[in-house]
């Protein structure tokens, strides 16, 4: 199947499940976006113009992945497999063990469920200093379920020899890759492109594999939070301040290896504890933390936001997170319940 078809097709899922929001769709409106920041593209040239062994494999998708400029700047380094990502895994993994660094680009769902067997045999086992990342993380596609990667994070967390990396937004998207390229070994790097402009003088953040971030102080309650949901919960806390509550963020960059030592260390401070993913409740950062609280004996109200085990369908990213309960809005609510639920 031709890339376009297969997009035509997930349109057609998209249409069944959603039909006045997917009406007059056409492939371009799934590709194409507009005058924003190619900030993973610029970020993984910048690296392999400074490492000659950083390589880059495709799965057809160089303009959704932002690689066609890496294309063009260095076509000797860069291979399309087509749409055949276990392959591509394999050529990952014998390029690796040649001494080069493969990026390997495609959708999250074609990076980790499609070819599991291939990550886990020939990626994962022999410790190959490869990079996987994929694009379109959770529910932040119109594509609907064949396309939306809910699962994949555990997937990963599973493997051992695994380092799973999500960047909060796009300010941390070139530390992330500059992470990934000097880590020895596997990485999942699970990306969201940017869909606006940068805000004028926002600075770069930085990110050091498996070391969290505190965004946000307080005493109240601590949200950890991943990717596309670190922004809700800044936001969630914001809303609750004026109510008294002091609600501290962590933004939990490196899923794995998680940071025990901030976890524990918040947890056990705050005493009501949330995590916050866009990805389901099972196998994800809630349930990371949840075995890190439990392992180090941390009594804390808990709860989790993210997908509650079920399948979504196709919509904006803003339509699913609201009814989904992964906006502010429900971060805020889950907050409450806690602080009221009985001890």
């Amino acid at each position: 199947m031709t890339a376009p078809a297969r997009s035509l097709a997930a349109t057609a899922t998209a249409t069944a499940t959603a039909p006045a929001a997917a009406a007059g769709l056409t492939v371009s409106d799934f590709t194409t976006r507009g005058a924003v920041p190619r900030v993973y593209g610029e970020a993984l040239l910048e690296a392999a113009l400074a490492d000659e062994r950083i390589v880059c494999l495709c799965a057809d998708l160089t303009g959704a992945t932002e690689t066609d400029l890496f294309r063009d700047r260095l076509p000797a380094r860069f291979h399309n497999a087509g749409i055949a990502e276990a392959n591509m895994v394999g050529m990952a993994g014998g390029m690796a063990g040649c001494g080069e660094i493969p990026f390997l680009h495609t959708f999250c769902v074609f990076a980790t469920r499609r070819p599991f067997d291939q990550v886990a045999m020939q990626v994962a086992y022999p410790r190959a200093n490869v990079k996987l990342v994929g694009f379109l993380p959770g529910l932040t596609t119109l594509l609907g379920v064949s396309h939306q990667a809910i699962e994949d994070v555990a997937l990963m967390r599973a493997l051992p020899n695994m380092t799973i990396v999500e960047p909060s937004g796009p300010a941390q998207v070139r530390a992330a890759v500059q992470a990934a390229a000097a880590h020895d070994g596997p990485v999942y790097l699970r990306l969201r492109r940017a869909d606006a402009p940068l805000p004028a003088g926002q600075p770069l953040q930085p990110l050091q594999i498996g070391r969290a971030q505190a965004l946000r102080d307080g005493d109240d309650a601590v949200v950890f939070a991943s990717g596309a949901l670190v922004q809700p919960a800044l936001d969630a806390a914001a809303r609750l301040a004026p109510l008294g509550r002091e609600v501290a963020v962590v933004n939990v960059h490196t899923i794995k290896p998680l940071d025990v030592e901030t976890v524990v260390a918040m947890a056990r401070r705050c005493r009501v504890v949330l995590t916050a993913e866009n990805h389901s409740i099972i196998g994800g950062l809630g349930s990371a933390v949840a075995e890190a609280l439990m392992e180090a004996g941390v009594a804390a109200r808990f709860d989790r936001v993210g997908v509650r085990d079920t399948f979504a369908e196709g919509g904006s990213t803003p339509y699913l997170f609201r009814k989904y309960g992964l906006d502010a809005e429900a971060i805020a609510a889950r907050l409450q319940a806690l602080w009221e639920a009985p001890r």
